[in-house]
């Protein structure tokens, strides 16, 4: 598959202004990733869930948690704080059920404070851009051997 669209540097210049805000974050980088790799599972992201899973794993992240990341809630390998994130990054992806976010977003309350909820939300958004991005642009992914 070829990559359609080449992007423009002004449109990458303001995603990594979002990634720069998120590399300030007191949300913990495997939590992060995890937001990642939940919201490009959702958007069918392969380019970005290829970059994320060895992002992940290169910072400790187990694979068996990331192999079963997509069913997360048939597991008892997630905290409850990891839970409530996966929930909010789910429902905050799909957006076409409100109350199902407002329950989300209300247990994420329980264990983060507001600026937390804020990295969390941008980590959120950031990597829903992305997604947009990398498949509208048919961003190829580099097999490895």
């Amino acid at each position: 598959m070829s990559q359609r669209l080449q992007i423009e540097q002004g449109l990458y210049k303001a995603m990594m202004g979002l990634e720069g805000y998120l590399s300030e974050s007191t949300v913990s980088k495997s939590l992060i990733e995890l937001i990642k790799m939940r919201s490009s599972q959702i958007n069918g992201c392969a380019f970005c869930m290829d970059m994320h899973a060895k992002d992940a794993l290169k910072g400790g992240e187990s694979s068996q948690r990331l192999y079963v990341l997509s069913a997360w809630r048939e597991t008892a390998f997630f905290t409850d704080e990891e839970k409530a994130v996966l929930a909010l990054t789910e429902a905050a992806t799909h957006m076409n059920d409100h109350e199902k976010l407002d329950k989300a977003f209300e247990e994420a309350s329980l264990y983060f404070d507001s600026k937390q909820l804020n990295d969390i939300l941008a980590a959120i958004v950031t990597i829903n851009g992305w997604n947009r991005i990398a498949i509208t642009a048919k961003m190829p992914i580099e097999k490895q051997s």
